[in-house]
């Protein structure tokens, strides 16, 4: 019992503690902006955040103390910011309250419509992990923000987003999920043609242990840059097919793609996947520059560098370029062309070994 008590008054002086430095904070700020424009909802350890999601406004704050939070939160509410203290707010399954994203398997949902999307909602500075399916889901929404987060040790994917346009995913660690770090995608059920995100960035991520770090499937009009990624079964997966509008008119450029030399297994809709360091497959206009990709090796067919390979039902990638990319230790090659495309560019690479000859 002396210990039990020790435990939560350590933990009480850590929320007082974080509670008092948000305070100063306010109160230091200049005159005009004393009182802030939207109000702020704090939650602690052992109080809910689903309750204080449900009573903010568009335009609120609702700001988690250090601690770890029980059960799912599902935000529903437009320009609504939720945001944690790093590492020390943490989000698990639990005793939290049922709702439809708990029922789901995520741990936090971000809820709009594709005909209605969600607008301008940020998650920020907090943790999430343990749950079965995804870690942040987001469906219908535009300008999301995910920022600084820690997304660990779910079944399936790390950061989700479906239906969406405009998002920002910058500056986050995605490790050790079940399926992608960043997955990206026009629906994720269901089949279709690829919509243009309008510009969504995913960006200074740091993405290791995970089956891919970061998927795209049946998107236009995005940006994979200057994210870190190694230790994954495959680093940056592009996936597209013979849907209209096709896959592709997107940058994968400036990230570090390093050792991605985990196996993972055959599933029903993919091979075999180790050493992969960046896929092409059946995708247009996708352009990759200026990437430094090394030591991705394995013996699945999608082992290599850069590799462009016909999509699952066939589709071979058009008009590609892969430029001034920074290959070495890749294997079986830096550069793999295993496609059947014909107007793919390979210029001013440096690497060692191309599949077939000439492509470096």
């Amino acid at each position: 019992m002396p210990t039990r008590r020790v435990h939560h008054l350590a933990a009480a002086t850590a929320a007082a503690t974080a509670l008092t430095t948000v305070l100063t904070s306010l109160a230091a700020a200049p005159a005009a902006h004393a009182v802030p424009r939207f109000p702020l909802h704090f939650v602690q350890p052992g109080e809910s955040i689903q309750q204080a999601v449900d009573a903010a406004r568009p335009g609120d704050t609702v700001q988690l103390l250090p601690g770890t939070y029980q059960g799912s939160v599902r935000i529903t509410t437009p320009r609504l910011t939720l945001r944690g203290f790093g590492d020390e707010s943490v989000i698990t399954p639990g005793e939290g309250g049922e709702n439809a994203c708990a029922t789901a398997g995520h741990g936090i949902c971000v809820v709009g419509t594709e005909e209605d999307p969600l607008s301008d909602v940020r998650i920020d500075s907090l943790a999430v992990t343990g749950f079965r399916k995804n870690g942040i889901d987001a469906s219908g929404t535009t300008r999301l923000t995910v920022r600084g987060t820690y997304v660990h040790d779910n079944g399936q994917q790390g950061i989700s987003q479906e239906m969406s346009t405009r998002a920002v995913i910058r500056g986050n660690r995605s490790a050790d999920n079940g399926q992608s770090g960043v997955f990206l995608a026009n629906y994720a059920y269901r089949e279709g043609g690829s919509p243009d995100t309008g510009g969504t960035v995913v960006e200074g991520n740091e993405l290791t242990g995970n089956r891919v770090g970061v998927t795209v499937r049946r998107l236009r009009g995005l940006a994979v840059q200057s994210n870190g990624i190694s230790g994954n079964c495959a680093g940056v997966f592009v996936v597209g097919d013979e849907g209209v509008p096709r896959a592709g008119d997107l940058d994968v450029r400036d990230n570090s793609v390093i050792g991605n030399n985990k196996f993972c297994p055959a599933n029903p809709r993919l091979g075999a996947i180790q050493g992969a360091g960046i896929v092409l497959t059946g995708t247009e206009d996708t352009r990759v520059t200026g990437n430094e990709v090394r030591d991705n090796t394995g013996t699945s067919d999608f082992s290599g560098g850069i590799v462009l390979f016909k999509s699952v039902v066939g589709v071979a990638n058009a008009r590609a370029v892969i430029a001034d990319n920074e290959l070495s230790g890749n294997g079986p090659a830096d550069l793999a062309d295993r496609d059947s495309g014909t107007d793919n560019t390979f210029a001013r690479n440096t690497c060692g070994r191309s599949e077939p000859a000439g492509r470096c």
